[in-house]
């Protein structure tokens, strides 16, 4: 059924009650969105959300009470109210294991960018689902939002609706947002339209019209932060500045029993739910990428890559501009375009940040992605990549050009701390694969994950081929790849990636008393029983890795590293410069084993 004004009226006084009900138990939230988009959340879920089919984000996730209470009333499993920022219960900002959440927002501009995931993520699947999502002046602000507009309005995503919670004031006084947000969604390809953000006629009129635009849809909703209260307008309405008597006051006056019954004829659609299919697992038959010669191993990922697409693993690749140089993608992928979602290959732009973001949205509803770039440029990326960890989204990050060897592009594209940043971050898988096994049991790995994602980092410089034993258990994240023969172990060289090779080449001439472990994954090896770690790491340990050495001495006695930003010059050079040379390191172990 559709509501009426006046029933809209009733609807969303009962959520702003609520809302405000469990900003007050708390003792903090965000008063003033719920005061001014009440509305606007209302006329969404009451008028136009198919439950079990479209899909609304909050951008502003400080509005978190206002959304919640919708839920509630909607019928949604959230449990209950009263627990909003309480220690186990509902989050201070939306997260993604709450019932009826699809995107963990609060880091503004992030839910714009997961919305354009979700829209784009419809298309592909051929999905009639439409995407709603509220933002504020500050998700504007964000460059990320920036981005993912601008490639939203290129894919024309019609089936996406993004209102603009347009009250003029920010936490620090007036919002500045662009002279005229309107001209510059225009100019990125989407239609807009203005209507206040409490009058329900207009507000649903509105809608109604953005459904049948073959663009994507901004619509410019004038609120008044605080609408109603003795703040109303001003940027002390944005948090809890509000009397506790005034408070209670609001709430009495707002709550709304046949709000509260209306509420009920939405609720009877609860059973409807959303579907995601399951996901995609690593196909036995396909081999490890093999090479007769040095290879980088980004060759080998293409190699392994192209097979699991014709195998017909249904992955959704990605790259921001570089795909010719991460090798991600391969003869088998096809494009994906305004004029045709039928692939499974996306040019996002130079817009590292926004592929991200909008690989979290995608999914979320189900699809298997991964995005590449340079490593250096996931320091673009790390707010979308860190809320994936925290959301528990099994996206793929592909990172090529992994060290100082890169050469002659110099210290801003070489990467030094990135890898070990990358390793910081919870619930994030890092491979740095030396060899074509290691990378097939990276990429195995990642696409059969469920709940977290993983960074695949890879070179772009060419390195010998050391072959992992039959033997060896890649599962446990490193394995001794270069045995020693002696009876008793003095020293294990752990390596990653590119310096495998190198650490193999000084232990050859150390003797046969020293061991080389191949680590491909600090987390996964870290997870593993302390018999395992001790069984491996014997005698004095080195690292070995074209990184800041800090991190390493965790499982390491001394570390070979580098400590400093890079250097421009051919890349064998700038490698040796920072002691990364066979004759340099044996002497330095040499005298450490006296």
């Amino acid at each position: 059924m559709r509501f009426d004004a006046k029933q809209l009226t009733e609807m969303s006084s009962a959520a702003k009650a609520y809302a405000l009900d469990a900003i007050r138990c708390a003792g903090s939230g965000h008063v003033g969105i719920v005061l001014g988009t009440g509305d606007i959340i209302t006329t969404i879920y009451a008028n136009f959300l198919r439950r079990g089919q479209d899909k609304f984000v909050l951008s502003a996730g400080h509005g978190s009470a206002l959304l919640y209470a919708v839920l509630k009333l909607a019928g949604y499993d959230i449990g209950d109210l009263k627990s909003f920022r309480k220690l186990g219960g509902l989050p201070g900002h939306p997260e993604l294991h709450v019932d009826g959440v699809f995107a963990t927002t609060g880091p503004l501009g992030q839910g714009v960018a997961n919305a354009v995931g979700l829209a784009l993520a419809a298309k592909i699947k051929k999905s009639d689902e439409r995407i709603y999502c509220l933002c504020s002046d500050g998700d504007l602000m964000e460059g990320v939002a920036t981005e993912a507009i601008a490639f939203a309005g290129r894919y024309k995503l019609d089936n996406l609706i993004l209102l603009w919670d347009d009250n003029g004031v920010s936490i620090d006084g007036t919002a500045l947002t662009d002279i005229s947000v309107p001209e510059r969604m225009q100019a990125s390809g989407w239609r807009t339209f203005k209507t206040p953000g409490n009058n329900f006629d207009k507000l649903d009129r509105v809608l109604r019209d953005a459904v049948a635009i073959r663009a994507p849809v901004f619509v410019q909703c004038k609120t008044v932060i605080g609408n109603g209260s003795s703040l109303a307008g001003s940027p002390s309405a944005h948090g809890l500045a509000l009397s506790d008597e005034e408070l209670v006051n609001l709430i009495k006056n707002f709550s709304s029993e046949v709000g509260e019954r209306l509420w009920k004829n939405v609720a009877e659609n609860a059973s409807a739910k959303y579907v995601v299919r399951q996901v995609d697992v690593c196909p036995k038959n396909i081999s490890a990428p093999h090479a007769a010669s040095d290879v980088s191993t980004r060759e080998l990922s293409e190699q392994f890559l192209q097979s699991l697409i014709a195998s017909g693993v249904a992955l959704i690749g990605g790259s921001a501009d570089l795909s010719a140089s991460t090798g991600a993608k391969t003869k088998a992928h096809i494009d994906i375009s305004p004029r045709g979602f039928n692939g499974n290959f996306i040019h996002y732009g130079v817009r590292e940040h926004a592929m991200a973001a909008i690989m979290n949205g995608m999914t979320v509803a189900g699809l298997r992605v991964y995005g590449s770039t340079f490593l250096v440029f996931s320091d673009y990326m790390r707010p979308a990549i860190r809320l994936s960890a925290l959301s528990g989204l099994p996206v793929v990050y592909v990172f090529s050009h992994d060290s100082i060897a890169v050469g002659a592009d110099g210290p801003t594209h070489q990467p030094v701390e990135q890898l070990a940043s990358l390793r910081l971050i919870p619930n994030l898988n890092v491979f740095r694969p030396c060899n074509g096994a290691e990378v097939k049991h990276a990429w195995c790995r990642a696409i059969s994950e469920t709940n977290k994602p993983t960074a695949i980092v890879l070179s772009r410089q060419k390195i010998k081929q050391i072959d992992t034993p039959d033997e060896a258990d890649i599962s446990r994240g490193a394995y001794v790849i270069h045995k020693s023969t002696a009876k008793r172990i003095k020293a294990t060289i752990i390596a990653t990636g590119s310096e495998v090779p190198l650490a193999v080449a000084v232990a050859q001439k150390l003797g046969e008393s020293v061991q080389v472990v191949s680590m491909p994954s600090v987390e996964v090896f870290r997870a593993q029983d302390e018999k395992y770690k001790k069984d491996i790491l014997r005698g004095f340990i080195i690292a070995i890795e074209a990184g800041v050495t800090a991190p390493w001495f965790e499982f390491a006695d001394a570390v070979v590293g580098v400590v400093s930003f890079g250097v421009s010059g051919p890349g064998d050079a700038v490698y040796s410069h920072f002691g990364f040379d066979i004759d340099t390191i044996v002497r330095d172990i040499s005298k450490r084993l006296k």
